[in-house]
This record gives structure tokens, sequence and C-alpha cells, in this order.
């Protein structure tokens, strides 16, 4: 099931088909309370895109989605987090000593969850909680230094940040909690290894 937030618009455009054979189906394009208007016309265009008039498109606004078709089509209706203000302070960083000497630094803003190195320490902002995500392989001296970057870390943003002061959580890999999980484009359990 797609995950919505009141602050993107969903990429997954569900079709419902329809009972006669001269239609396809619906595509819906789903805009989240908080979108930004531009995002939300470029939402509708890449529908018009990609779907011709053979599809019945729809923009549909949260909270006007309708029951019968809509919340059908992508498997019921079921709660999802309608606070998407972490999606505006979400950082990732990764701490590694693989070079020979320990470095923090920044992954790109669209990260997902495959860039949580097992063999390192990922410390995730959320603007509210600083996570230390603790990978299966992590050696001790990461885990030490590590955790002095993120009091460092803390520290700069409650001085850059006075609004929003963060408090430090340790997570390791099969434990996150849905605030961490939520940073994090489509979510799911992590693959064993081969063997």
């Amino acid at each position: 099931m797609p995950q919505f937030c009141p602050h993107a618009l969903t990429s997954a455009l569900p079709q419902v088909p329809f009972e006669s054979t001269d239609n396809q189906g619906i595509v819906y394009t789903w805009v989240g309370r908080a979108a930004d208007p531009d995002e939300a016309k470029l939402a509708e265009d890449i529908m018009n895109h990609m779907f011709d008039d053979s599809y019945s498109k729809q923009v549909i606004n949260e909270g006007e989605e309708p029951e019968n078709f809509f919340w059908v089509g992508i498997g019921a209706q079921k709660p999802y987090d309608e606070d998407a203000d972490y999606m505006k302070h979400s950082r990732l960083f990764r701490c590694s000593n693989e070079k020979g000497y320990f470095s923090v630094s920044e992954k790109c803003s669209d990260f997902c969850q495959d860039d949580l190195a097992d063999d390192d320490i990922m410390l995730l902002d959320n603007g509210r909680e600083v996570y230390m995500w603790v990978g299966t392989q992590t050696s001790q001296v990461e885990i030490k230094l590590s955790l002095k970057a993120c009091q460092v870390y803390i520290q700069h943003m409650r001085s850059k940040d006075t609004e929003h002061p963060r408090k430090l959580r340790l997570v390791r890999k099969g434990n996150e909690p849905h605030p961490f999980t939520r940073c994090f484009h489509a979510w799911s359990g992590f693959r064993k290894p081969p063997a």
C-alpha cells in the first residue's frame, strides 16, 4: 500500500477497472492537504501524460476520497501519518572508519533504506530526535566515536534551531520505530544476506 503524507503526492496511481469493456479504469492523483500547488499541478500533468483518454482521470484532495473506488483500489483505508513536518528536517549521516579514520558525511536528501550500511553507524535527524542507528557489523570504535558525533550535532542544532531541540535515541537494525522508518521511502523489512 502506498504511504501518504500531507506534504507529498503519491507516485502510485491506483487503477480500478470498470465493469464495461469500453474503459480501462480510473486513475487518481491524490493531493495531500499541505502539498505545494505547483507540485499538485505537476502531478496532474504527469497523470495526463502517462494515461490516455481511455482512462477516467481524477485529482483527489486529501479528505475527499470516494470510498467506493479510491480506497477499494488501494486495498482499503488504513491509518496514515497526517503530520509530515519531519520531511522539512530529515537528514541522514553516515559515520564510518572504513578509510582508516573516522568521518561523518551527509547522505543525499533523497536517501532510502538501502543507504543504511550494516557495518556503519547512521545518524537520522527528523527535527525532533536524532537517531543513532547501529548496524549489526558495527565496531565498538565506531559506536564510541558516533555517540560523540551525535552529542556535538545535537548541541550545534540546539544553538542553530532553538525551536526544535533534538533528543538522542539509540536504534538497532531491525528494531526501528515508526518515527524513524517514516523518513524513508517505502520502508520494508531488511533482506537477509545471501548464504
